[in-house]
């Protein structure tokens, strides 16, 4: 089983398992659409980074039939696939209290004393998937640019939607903690800068849409 992770510092993985989050957006890598290296021996820093930046540009010059096939390619070589059951990541330390997560442990034979050794413990990039007892379903997978995001699909990807007791105007944020804006695309952008890294919005990039369902 694969997992998944969700960013813990902006509350995500708790927007998920609370049913709020059912949409993630992951940044589509252009080499996977072109012929894989099996090694770079004998390459130099600068004809990697070439080769890695003729294929984003091929990518994003494309269009009509030859977009379509690009993206029809990636879909059906996305890590996820539509029906797979997807573990989601979470540190050791957080599931102490958790029942399903000792049973679990218990079958796939982690000694419970030793949980507390293992670097899943702290770090959920190293905690094994089969002992993780929330899991998603995939349900939809589509290829699309960053910005075609609806103000719906925001909402699916966990801001927070608040309604003025005043007059019941809308206002949305990143968390329920944080600053309130008039659309829920704002807070969205900003929040995917904070995750994938400054400037991720403004550059508009093809990403891998997963919807998914807590199961």
């Amino acid at each position: 089983m694969k997992k998944i992770m969700f960013n813990d510092k902006y509350r995500l993985t708790q927007a998920v398992l609370e049913g709020r989050k059912t949409q993630t957006r992951r940044i589509l890598n252009p080499t996977m659409l072109f012929e894989r290296l099996n090694t770079y021996e004998g390459w130099t820093k600068e004809s990697i980074a070439d080769w890695k930046e003729s294929c984003k540009d091929r990518l994003y010059k494309a269009e009509g039939e030859e977009l379509k096939e690009m993206l029809d390619y990636a879909l059906e070589h996305s890590l996820y696939k539509v029906g797979e059951n997807v573990a989601i990541a979470q540190r050791y330390i957080d599931l102490a209290d958790n029942d399903e997560f000792y049973r679990l442990c218990g079958i796939h034979g982690m000694p419970l004393e030793c949980i507390k050794f293992e670097k899943g413990w702290t770090n959920k990039m190293f905690v094994k998937a089969d002992l993780m007892p929330h899991r998603i379903r995939i349900t939809d997978i589509r290829a699309e640019r960053l910005q075609d995001i609806s103000e719906e699909d925001c909402l699916a990807e966990g801001i927070v939607d608040f309604e003025s007791r005043i007059n019941k105007a809308h206002f949305y944020s990143i968390t329920d903690e944080s600053a309130t804006y008039g659309t829920a695309q704002k807070p969205y952008s900003l929040l995917i800068d904070k995750i994938a890294g400054k400037g991720t919005w403004k550059r508009n990039p093809y990403v891998f849409v997963y919807e998914f369902g807590l199961i």
